[in-house]
């Protein structure tokens, strides 16, 4: 705490001095002139947007690349000394684009001042020297720009510095977040569109962390190392361990592991790894076989200390981009080529940690655990003046869970389905064709949930399902306008992500399809008990059945509603599509495909 206290120091007083002694020089933001005691609106980003663009002409392009709810313009800069300001140049000259964003959570807001320093050294080349010359950079001071500007002290109680700062959510009051895959906003859906034009190498999502008191500055965390191609994993772990050791060597103390203790406010719970689900960056980006990183400084560090370490981040991507950039953009071209192979294979949904332990000395503070008078809670107390070393279990043993094996071919989409699902394929990339014709009757796979479970409150906008049961196979009638999304595409693990049911952030789990959990048609009781009892005098078969049910199931014999439906779901006026999954999966790709729509992402180059 006391190194960080001195540098914190230092640093206020050099720019203290400097905004004394002249103006403000050009290219610097209202955190530098205020000796990082404040933080700039978002009218600054536009102006420093736009001033890059104009001292650097040749290096650095202003990107209009959306509108936000509330209408301001979302921007990115790209810089580059390559003079590939374009995605199509970029991905001609085969260079590893870099994407930079912050402000995901605008209160967390030390990336828009950190990259801006960052890259104003960079580009005078007192950082990261020649590191422009081998990649692209694209930089997002703000992501959640409606959120920047719900601007106040205390938004963020827990975190020291800056005065003011925006609000965790847009103005919709959506978390972008939980975003990558259902991508409900326009701002996610503007990020969407530029990912797809420029396809980063690497995608870098800089936070703020919440949580406890100690010493460690940051996490850094990157997939794919738990998740994903196996060859893409080692680069992950190169392009992680590459970035610990460039902070360690500044005097930070860094963790590859986010820092939230197992259980809440225990330190000796220790810490528990895990694999993130892609409604995260860095869950979603190893689906599409490029990387994700998430950078967590720590909330309690104040924001000098805070954005010298992540400017320091930024500054080592940069220069491990350059020396590996190329190698690992091959790399990842190559994961395409082998996705585009996965048809039929065992595929992981989801992920698990172990119980598996190893005890790790962790630098924390001495504390005291007492009970609350105010809430009567047990309540830790931290004393940041006396460090003290926490011998704590750390899990961090990643297993796959639930598998699943791919469909031999792809996926239909029933044409009632297909235009819904098709704009979100879009929005992810995801290649598909439409069918012309209509295929008739054709060997699938159903999926028939045996039992379903609807979220008992709002989430994110959406009421969340999840589902049990099995594909089986079945012919069913497919008709013209259905969609075929094959899995044998680069993107083949967002797909199935995508489009298996129980998938954790498939579109099924996020409640696109709750009507076909919903139930319709019903019966009268009185109509009920007739023809139950037809049923039972034509079918000895179904009465003794019925009786052994009655028998062996007490709940079931004194439930009057479950003994009618027992007789119900055996009727013609059954609706048999309840519980059917609507989209269905195939061994071989169909005939009478017609080209897919296609949507160019918009992007504008502001130099107003």
């Amino acid at each position: 705490m006391l190194r960080h206290a001195l540098l914190s120091t230092a640093l206020l007083t050099v720019f203290a001095a400097s905004a004394h002694a002249a103006p403000a020089p050009a290219l610097t933001t209202v955190a530098e002139r205020s000796g990082f005691l404040n933080t700039g609106r978002y009218a600054e980003v536009e102006t420093l947007c736009r001033q890059f663009q104009a001292r650097y002409p040749k290096q650095v392009r202003c990107i209009e690349f959306g509108r936000t709810p509330e209408n301001r313009p979302m921007l990115a800069l790209a810089v580059t000394n390559t003079g590939a300001l374009t995605p199509a140049e970029a991905a001609r000259r085969k260079l590893p684009v870099l994407l930079v964003q912050g402000g995901i959570h605008a209160g967390e807001i030390d990336g828009k001042d950190a990259g801006f320093l960052a890259l104003r050294e960079v580009l005078e080349g007192k950082a990261a020297p020649g590191a422009l010359d081998k990649q692209v950079l694209l930089f997002v001071p703000v992501f959640n720009v409606d959120g920047h500007e719900r601007f106040g002290q205390w938004n963020r109680p827990n975190q020291r510095g800056p005065v003011e700062m925006g609000w965790r959510s847009t103005a919709q009051n959506y978390n972008l977040n939980r975003e990558y895959m259902k991508a409900d906003t326009p701002e996610m859906q503007h990020m969407l569109a530029l990912v797809n034009a420029w396809d980063p190498l690497a995608y870098v999502d800089l936070h703020v962390t919440d949580g406890a008191q100690f010493e460690p500055d940051i996490s850094i965390q990157v997939e794919p190392v738990h998740a994903g191609d196996a060859a893409l994993r080692v680069a992950g772990t190169a392009l992680r361990d590459g970035v610990l050791a460039d902070l360690a060597s500044q005097g930070s103390d860094p963790k590859p592991f986010y820092i939230s203790f197992a259980e809440n406010d225990n330190p000796q719970s220790g810490f528990v790894d895990s694999a993130p689900n892609p409604r995260f960056s860095h869950g979603y980006f190893q689906l599409r076989n490029r990387f994700g990183m998430l950078v967590e400084t720590h909330s309690w560090k104040d924001y000098p200390t805070r954005v010298r370490i992540t400017r320091n981040t930024i500054v080592s991507l940069l220069s491990q981009v350059a020396q590996h950039g190329a190698q690992w953009r091959q790399t990842a071209l190559e994961a395409d080529a082998r996705a585009a192979q996965l048809a039929g294979s065992t595929l992981p949904l989801t992920y698990k940690t172990t119980e598996k332990s190893r005890m790790i000395a962790f630098r924390g503070y001495a504390y005291t655990r007492t009970p609350s008078e105010v809430s009567g809670a047990l309540m830790t107390r931290y004393d940041e003046t006396t460090p003290q070393i926490w011998n704590v279990p750390l899990r961090d043993e990643i297993v796959p869970d639930l598998q699943q094996a791919a469909p031999q071919a792809g996926y239909l989409v029933p044409a009632a389905q297909a235009q819904m699902v098709a704009a979100k394929l879009r929005q992810h990339g995801v290649s598909y064709q439409v069918l012309a014709g209509a295929p008739g009757k054709l060997p699938v796979e159903t999926f028939r949930a045996t039992q379903v479970k609807f979220g008992a409150q709002s989430f994110e906008g959406r009421q969340t399902v999840a589902v049990q049961g099995e594909w089986q196979k079945e012919a069913r009638v497919v008709g013209a306008g259905a969609l075929y999304v094959p899995v044998n595409q680069a993107k083949a693990r967002l797909v199935v992500a995508l489009l298996e049911p129980r998938a954790p952030d498939s579109l099924l789990a996020w409640g696109s399809f709750n009507t076909a959990f919903e139930r319709k048609e019903y019966m009268e009781e009185y109509v009920a008990e007739d023809v139950a009892r037809a049923q039972l005098a034509a079918d000895p078969a179904l009465a003794a059945q019925f009786q052994q049910k009655l028998a062996s199931d007490p709940a079931f014999a004194k439930s009057p509603a479950a003994r009618l439906e027992f007789f119900a779901r055996r009727h013609a006026s059954w609706d048999e599509r309840l519980n059917l999954y609507p989209v269905l999966r195939t061994d071989v790709a169909p005939a009478g495909l017609a080209l897919p729509p296609t949507r160019t992402p918009k992007l504008s180059n502001r130099t107003d």
